[in-house]
């Protein structure tokens, strides 16, 4: 995943380069924020997601905002985080945060064929509930579309606990 890396961090030195641990942040937080724009309109919605092999998974309804916007640009951007937490120093302008978070960009598109979604859905299901195996039946998979995210690059991110207090 090294090639997905994207070079322009600022505060390089709390840039995550390790490619497991991109990897173990994409597995292990809960939502993915999925940002799209369109006619200069920016929109981001919090959403479920199955993460596998630099691609990104999500499920929703057939007819809605994000697919109409996905249907005119199919360019996004993405956030994850997890391990979060305001540190309270006693004094507001030294206050900060902890936390581990990747933004990325990519492509979407739809999977329209039946095991294909079928496959999707097995990925996001495992990543809320690991080893758990379901028969999706025909006619959910048949309501149900799949948004798929070709990951184009990422960069993460970590800002450290120290012995401040946290809130």
């Amino acid at each position: 995943m090294n090639h997905l890396a994207h070079p322009t961090m600022r505060r390089h030195e709390k840039q995550i380069t390790d490619t497991q641990e991109l990897e173990r942040i994409l597995q292990s937080a809960s939502i993915c924020r999925l940002a799209m724009t369109t006619d200069n309109t920016p929109y981001i919605v919090p959403m479920n997601y199955g993460y596998q092999d630099q691609t990104l998974y999500f499920h929703c309804a057939p007819v809605g905002r994000k697919l109409e916007i996905l249907r005119k640009n199919p360019l996004v951007c993405f956030e994850i985080d997890c391990d979060t937490a305001i540190v309270d120093t006693g004094r507001p302008c030294d206050w900060s945060s902890h936390y581990t978070s990747i933004i990325g960009y990519g492509q979407a598109t739809t999977i329209d064929d039946p095991q294909a979604k079928k496959k999707a859905l097995a990925i996001i299901t495992n990543h809320y509930s690991p080893g758990t195996t379901y028969d999706y039946p025909d006619e959910n998979v048949r309501k149900v579309t799949i948004i798929q995210v070709d990951i184009t690059s990422m960069t993460g991110k970590r800002s450290q606990p120290t012995s401040a207090t946290k809130r």
